[in-house]
C-alpha cells in the first residue's frame, strides 16, 4: 500500500495541511546537531579569544530567534505561538553539541521549530569561527524526542 502525503494534494500539488479538526494539545520537541572543528578552535572559544566575540551568546540567540521565525523559512509550516525555546551547547575538546527545546499548545507539531533552532545555531556558530578554522563541519542535525500531552 503506497503511503499519501500529506502535503500534497489530489494533483500532487504542494499544500498546507489543514489542522482545524485536530485539537490543542502541548507539544514538545528536542532537536540536536554538532559543529565539529579544531581542537584549537574550541580553546579560543573558551577563552573567548576568536575575532568575532562571544560566540555561544551569539548562536544562542540566533537559535532561538530562528525557531521563532520557522514558517517563515519552511513554506509549508504553519505559524506556531511558542510557549518556549531554549538553545544550549555542550562543548567537548573537538565539537560543540547543539540542542534545542521548542514547547507549544496547538494543533500541530513544533519539531521544525526545534530542528530550525539547531541549524541556524549551528550556521551562526560556523560562521563566528570560520576565520580560524577552515575544517569545520555541521553534522546530525535531527529530532530526537517529540511529546504530545
Amino acid at each position: 500500500m503506497k503511503k499519501k502525503f500529506s502535503h500534497l494534494n489530489a494533483a500532487g500539488a504542494a499544500r498546507m495541511v489543514n489542522v482545524g479538526h485536530k485539537p490543542v494539545q502541548r507539544r514538545r520537541a528536542l532537536a540536536e546537531g554538532k559543529l565539529v572543528c579544531q581542537p584549537a578552535t574550541i580553546r579560543a572559544l573558551k577563552k573567548r579569544a576568536l575575532p568575532k566575540g562571544d560566540v555561544l551568546t551569539v548562536a544562542q540567540i540566533a537559535g532561538i530567534q530562528a525557531a521563532k521565525r520557522t514558517a517563515e523559512l519552511i513554506p509549508l509550516c504553519h505559524p506556531l505561538a511558542l510557549n518556549h525555546v531554549e538553545v544550549n551547547f555542550r562543548v567537548h575538546r573537538a565539537a560543540i553539541e547543539i540542542s534545542c527545546t521548542a514547547e507549544t499548545s496547538a494543533q500541530t507539531g513544533v519539531e521544525m521549530e526545534a530542528l530550525t533552532g539547531v541549524s541556524v545555531a549551528a550556521l551562526a556558530l560556523y560562521d563566528m569561527c570560520k576565520a580560524v578554522d577552515k575544517t569545520m563541519r555541521i553534522e546530525n542535525i535531527r529530532v530526537v524526542k517529540k511529546v504530545k500531552e
